[in-house]
């Protein structure tokens, strides 16, 4: 198995371009004659350099002015690349750095291969079917409430006899005095019964 490394645009001015890595040094740029061309105006002329060093790709800024990143991080010095690394350009590129791994001999396709046949492949086995999960139990018919009584209607106050005889008792005697009065009234008699009410004119 060989493997072979790529740049694809996540952000950018065409997202989802793969940039294939072919060579010992790859530049990156605005300028058409990059090898990886970038035309965006966050990217420099010469941005960024790629050197492929014992079979690993080397990341370098080339004094850009919006500098070059790498997960997140703005390097300084050479940077060793590994599959999953997110390179920003700016604020608005990013470039993933992916290994493509692939067999030269996995599309030969050798005589016996073609003729054998594939067996189709067993019937899958039918599950045993489940026991019907019993019903559920009826809930139970809720209990009826008794109606409430209703309240007991007020008891009337009865007057209590002794204040009732002493009422009465009142007012037969103010009836008794009012008639002694009208009486003595009557017959002249208030010298007779009240003599202090007129001093000096009773006899």
């Amino acid at each position: 198995m060989t493997s072979q490394f790529q740049l694809v645009m996540r952000t950018g001015p065409v997202p989802g371009t793969v940039y294939p890595l072919e060579g010992e040094q790859l530049t990156i740029g605005r300028d058409p004659s990059n090898p990886i061309h970038i035309a965006d105006a966050e990217v420099s002329r010469r941005h960024a350099r790629l050197m492929l060093q014992g079979g690993r790709y080397v990341l370098e800024d080339l004094g850009s002015t919006n500098g070059t990143l790498v997960n997140g991080r703005r390097i300084s010095a050479p940077y060793v690349l590994k599959p999953g690394d997110v390179i920003s350009l700016g604020e608005s590129i990013s470039l993933v750095f992916e290994a493509v791994t692939f067999d030269p001999g996995a599309t030969v396709v050798s005589p016996s291969a073609k003729a054998t046949v594939a067996a189709p492949p067993p019937a899958a086995a039918v599950p045993p079917a489940r026991p019907a999960a019993p019903a559920p139990a009826p809930y139970p018919a809720p209990t009826p409430v008794p109606p409430m009584a209703p309240p007991a209607a007020p008891t009337e106050r009865k007057f209590p006899l002794p204040i009732l005889i002493a009422v009465l008792a009142f007012l037969l005697l103010l009836c008794a005095c009012g008639g002694f009065l009208w009486w003595v009234d009557a017959t002249y008699r208030w010298c007779t019964f009240f003599p202090f009410l007129f001093p000096g004119a009773c006899p």
